[in-house]
């Protein structure tokens, strides 16, 4: 892309602001709309916004005086908690970086990660001190410990604290002078899992928060065809705080003053409770949590309607979807990844599209979306060249946006690869119609190649959900000696289900005949078990799935 270079620049005058986007600026306007309304966690904890203010001062006096300054690094181990927000605004506050540790990791990873991201101090969960008296020996930067508890119970661990993390903030000032300083300084760090090797540390500057969190908010709450996080609305997370930053949202839901229910472990039962009680609108998650929240027993007899569900991290079948609908959920899907901070795109739903009867929204409802604003969004071919936005034709999709990583934390060959040609490239292999809308079609390491076709996994996956004797589904290739792969199907079904295989094929069969797949994607293997592997994040695990097919696994 071409620059110029002689262009009139502002000239500042004596005195004048140079304003830096820090994160801090998100924190100015919610104590001053709405400084009473609530932030819950759990049944344990109720506090206004002008609270939350001052226990950030408290949490910042805190951790100076245990050390940590500008540059520095935080780990925190813990469950979606106020304590979570506190730190999502404190230590960067201070010029610190903010080490969202995913503690659904093995230890050795997350050693690793630690390690890599020389956490000077840890904030860890009482759930977590089995696992972190094991790893702290292996951190050789921390410093310290902070212990966080929801009981202060004495308790039997091997590790030396600091003290406890409310014991602390009591004793701790309110008052706590927070800094300028550069825009483009690292806010946050966590750590992405591939296919291969250990995990990569993707991090992010206060301007690049700043930007996607404004960015954000007028995504989810200013267009007509969305419009599903306001300031009325109440909020409760089901995506994990460590998982990019929960999405980003808790930081919109700060900016905007909503009140925010934060569940600490998530267990399915509680959530709906929490629904329930404290009248939440608003959550998202991907779409396993989503079909665990309405298999739960709670759900069976809750009234779920008015709840507006966000989901991504993987595709959402139609068949969850349509069960949303059903139970009253409003249903929106959202794409991106720990690499994009995460919303680039997001559903959006034309006037015609909203006059439609719900069930036939759905198939709009659950389409990857049309790119946020600020977003430039391309398919390429694998030299890199455009493709035409045909709603056919198939292509890698990469993205330019401000709040895209800029690399991979100390590791810049890896960054280079993310960034070939000037576009972060996605790993995912997508189509875009003549409305801009896209559609993810499949990883681009989890399509299947069969006889000279690719065949999307996703799509087969979508379409077995339909049967309504099906819980969940996953589709693979699996190596086949004519064909190059073949589809293989693993399939979870509803409790008391007498769904056999071939039943299932029959079903796939009649979009065979409707035109909507051709034959050769309807496995050849079906095999109907009791559970699919997940991911740390509740995602589909592929990975293992293949590991498991190739050893015989069930």
């Amino acid at each position: 892309m071409s620059r110029i270079t002689n262009t009139r620049l502002i000239e500042s005058a004596d005195g004048a602001h140079a304003y830096p986007l820090l994160i801090k600026s998100l924190l100015l306007s919610a104590p001053r709309y709405e400084p009473n309304r609530e932030i819950v966690y759990r049944d344990q904890v109720r506090y206004g916004y002008a609270t939350l203010v001052e226990r950030i001062g408290r949490l910042a006096n805190t951790l100076a005086a245990a050390g940590v300054g500008p540059g520095d690094t935080v780990a925190v181990m813990d469950w979606d908690s106020h304590r979570y927000l506190e730190a999502y605004f404190a230590v960067p506050m201070m010029g610190a970086v903010l080490h969202h540790v995913n503690i659904r990791l093995s230890p050795d990873q997350i050693a690793y990660t630690m390690n890599h991201a020389e956490d000077d101090l840890l904030l860890v969960h009482d759930d977590f001190l089995p696992v972190a008296a094991q790893l702290v020996p292996q951190v050789s930067s921390l410093k310290g410990v902070i212990r966080i508890s929801d009981n202060n119970t004495a308790i039997d661990c091997p590790l030396t604290f600091i003290g406890e993390y409310e014991a602390l903030l009591a004793a701790s000032s309110a008052d706590y002078d927070f800094p300028d300083f550069d825009e483009n300084s690292i806010a946050t760090t966590f750590y992405t899992t591939g296919t291969t090797g250990n995990p990569k540390g993707v991090y992010y500057s206060h301007r690049q928060l700043v930007l996607h969190t404004l960015n954000t908010s007028v995504t989810l709450g200013a267009l007509d065809g969305l419009g599903i996080l306001r300031s009325d609305d109440v909020y409760m997370p089901m995506t994990p705080m460590f998982h990019v930053h929960a999405w980003g949202v808790p930081y919109v839901a700060t900016l905007i003053g909503a009140k925010q229910v934060y569940p600490g472990r998530y267990d399915p039962d509680y959530l709906v409770k929490l629904f329930a009680r404290e009248k939440v609108t608003f959550s998202h998650g991907v779409p396993t949590v989503l079909q665990m929240i309405l298999n739960c027993e709670a759900a069976k007899t809750a009234d779920l309607s008015g709840w507006k569900m966000l989901t991504g991290g993987s595709a959402p079948t139609l068949g969850l979807a349509r069960e949303m609908a059903k139970r009253g959920v409003s249903f929106y899907t959202a794409y991106g990844m720990s690499e994009t901070c995460p919303i680039i795109t997001a559903a959006y739903l034309s006037a015609e599209v909203r006059a439609l009867p719900m069930d036939e929204q759905m198939p709009q409802r659950i389409k990857t979306g049309i790119a946020a604003p600020l977003v430039e969004l391309r398919i390429v071919d694998l030299d890199g060249n455009p493709l035409p936005h045909d709603g056919e034709t198939m292509g890698e999709v990469v993205v330019r946006a401000p709040w895209l990583t800029q690399g991979y934390l100390r590791e810049p060959q890896k960054g280079a690869e993310l960034w070939q040609g000037g576009w972060l490239h996605t790993g995912d292999v997508g189509s875009i119609d003549e409305r801009n809308v896209l559609q993810i079609k499949d990883r681009i390491k989890d399509v299947i190649k069969t006889g000279g076709e690719w065949v999307s996994s996703l799509e087969i996956e979508s379409l077995i959900s339909l049967h309504p004797d099906v819980r969940e589904v996953a589709v693979v290739g699996v190596p086949d000696k004519r064909w190059d792969e073949r589809p293989l199907a693993r399939v979870v079904l509803a409790k008391g289900s007498d769904l056999t295989v071939e039943g299932l094929k029959a079903h796939l069969q009649t979009f065979v005949d409707q035109g909507r797949i051709n034959k050769w994607a309807i496995p050849e293997v079906i095999d109907i078990v009791s559970e699919i592997p997940k991911t740390s994040v509740g995602k589909i695990n592929k990975k293992r799935l293949r590991e498991m097919i190739a050893s015989g696994e069930r």
